[in-house]
């Protein structure tokens, strides 16, 4: 009868046990000496070699002549206990008894004295489904247990465990296994197996695992069916890694804002009975791994991937942010929060899908942030981004009138013409001398309307010498334009975060300066807003309107 890798391969002795060397070595010694505790705790994720450990401990504390405290595997007692003949030795599973009748069954057992053995050894595992009552019942016989009565407690989830339980136990922390370890581990199975496995199918396996050896060994025996050479090819093939194309060109469409073709993909993977839920968690799994190769140099040893899935989470990480990845994972973990409450899951994917590639739809920080990290990306490319709002304005403002636009064709005797029919239209006011230097103030963005305004028509200037100065503006003054208020102020119309720009005194000055030099005026800045603004009502004046449309009678009127 054929027996599972994982099964025939499991250790029977401490120097078997791989990547837990800061625990087999302590019980070792401790059986040498003979100073073994009453009660074990063995805590750690799974397949880490916790139960096998446990397994191992109950041999070597019962074994006739143990070597360096490992037991020796050919008495009678050790034999007995692997093929449980010897019946001292007893493994429960709290899973499926935590009662207080199955605690109290066992505590009646453990007055007994061992038939075969010297210690009769109980091995509960996951420990943690214990009701409160058997972890009651069990406390009194875990604290002051018979002479010949040994506990071993196995657990994942050691946070579970009451502070009473613990404080009677001896506890040991399993770590996860070094993927170096278990590839090491893999090769020497697959020698004895006769199997053909290559170096790098080894390691894909060890990443896979994620830290259990267990696991390891199950997915090797998944490939043991294939003739040949196990490379990482095969073993991406049988872990099913492979055949996710879809993911990585749904995450080029999300970087090239390709809405279209992203739905197009969505659409055919739903009609495939594609769980969307599942479409979504893979999603930002691979965002993740984006984020992670990002922010950590050799991001290679933290992702399980195949060095063709590597080469394309390179790609597509230096094509773009860490800020729009971030802000990517942040849309996709809210859109499979949505799906988890009963929402349509294929309508949520789609609206996932279509934030994703526009982010100008979401007006929250993140998407600011990655908008504004994308513009600053292409600026230091050197790439002229014109920057428009993805909200229609209602009332858009009317165009200046070709008398008072600046034509570069226009004699100069046509341009000061022009120019003092502007300052016509509105109160004189003195001229500051050339040579005064500018002032530094706070600027504080102005919100006016648009009837008070005139176009102010050397903003093209002001912009051509901006942007041979600094880059970085280009971005945010493209496509913009600027009018003149009360003489006084310069109101400029553009990019929708262009307030938040003129909030930082470096822009803002940079700006007034270059106006100054062209005009030889000094403005205060501000951003036009031709939407009306709203008089400020009193809610007791809203009170008592509605009151007289009811004809309730008002006091004082």
């Amino acid at each position: 009868m054929y027996r599972a890798l994982y099964r025939k391969y499991r250790p029977s002795t401490f120097s078997d046990v791989v990547g837990q060397n800061h625990i087999t070595q302590t019980l070792q010694n401790a059986v040498s000496s003979g100073k073994t505790s009453h009660a074990y705790l063995f805590t750690g994720s799974r397949g880490t070699g916790k139960t096998s450990c446990a397994k191992i401990l109950a041999k070597a504390v019962n074994c006739e002549h143990t070597v360096n405290g490992n037991p020796c595997n050919e008495c009678s007692i050790c034999k007995g206990i692997d093929n449980g003949s010897i019946l001292d030795v007893v493994e429960i599973d709290a899973a499926s008894n935590n009662s207080v009748d199955n605690i109290r069954d066992l505590r009646e057992e453990a007055n007994f004295t061992p038939a075969n053995a010297k210690y009769r050894v109980y091995i509960i595992d996951e420990v943690h489904m214990l009701s409160v009552g058997a972890f009651n019942s069990l406390l009194k016989t875990l604290e002051e247990p018979p002479e010949h009565v040994k506990f071993i407690l196995a657990t994942t989830e050691v946070h579970k465990l009451p502070s009473t339980i613990l404080s009677r136990c001896q506890r040991f922390d399993f770590k996860r296994i070094p993927p170096e370890s278990i590839a090491e581990r893999l090769k020497e199975v697959a020698n004895k197996e006769n199997m053909q496995l290559s170096d790098d199918g080894a390691m894909l396996i060890a990443r896979i695992a994620d830290g259990a050896m267990r696991d390891a060994l199950s997915l090797l025996d998944r490939c043991v069916s294939h003739d040949g050479v196990i490379d990482s090819a095969v073993v991406a093939q049988n872990s099913g890694l492979a055949g996710r194309e879809y993911i990585f060109t749904l995450a080029d469409c999300i970087l090239q804002k390709d809405a279209a073709k992203a739905l197009e993909i969505l659409n055919g993977l739903y009609n495939d009975s594609c769980d969307m839920e599942r479409l979504v968690i893979e999603l930002t799994n691979h965002f993740r791994n984006l984020m992670i190769s990002k922010a950590v140099k050799d991001f290679e040893k933290m992702l399980i991937c195949s060095q063709n899935e590597i080469d394309i989470i390179r790609r597509q990480s230096e094509s773009t942010t860490l800020a729009t990845i971030m802000s990517c994972i942040d849309v996709l973990t809210s859109s499979a929060a949505d799906m988890k409450q009963g929402a349509n899951r294929r309508t949520v994917a789609e609206l996932c899908i279509i934030r994703l590639c526009t982010p100008a739809l979401d007006v929250d920080v993140n998407s600011l942030v990655r908008r504004i990290s994308e513009l600053e990306k292409a600026v230091a490319n050197g790439v002229s981004v014109k920057v428009s709002s993805p909200v229609p304005v209602q009332n858009t403002v009317t165009e200046p009138a070709p008398a008072v636009q600046v034509n570069e064709t226009k004699t100069e005797e046509n341009h000061n013409e022009n120019a003092q029919n502007v300052k016509n239209e509105q109160p004189k006011e003195p001229k500051p001398a050339p040579q005064e230097p500018l002032k530094e103030e706070k600027t504080q963005p102005l919100q006016s309307n648009a009837g008070a305004t005139v176009p102010f028509t050397q903003w093209p200037e002001v912009t051509e010498k901006l942007f041979a100065g600094n880059k970085s503006l280009i971005a945010m003054l493209s496509g913009s334009s600027a009018y003149v208020y009360d003489n006084k102020f310069l109101l400029i119309k553009g990019s929708p975060v262009l307030e938040l720009y003129l909030k930082t005194g470096e822009y803002s000055k940079i700006i007034k300066q270059a106006v100054f030099d062209v005009t030889g005026k000094s403005y205060s800045l501000g951003v036009y807003n031709n939407a009306p603004k709203e008089e400020n009502k009193s809610p007791l004046s809203d009170l008592l309107s509605k009151a007289r449309q009811l004809g309730i009678k008002v006091e004082g009127e």
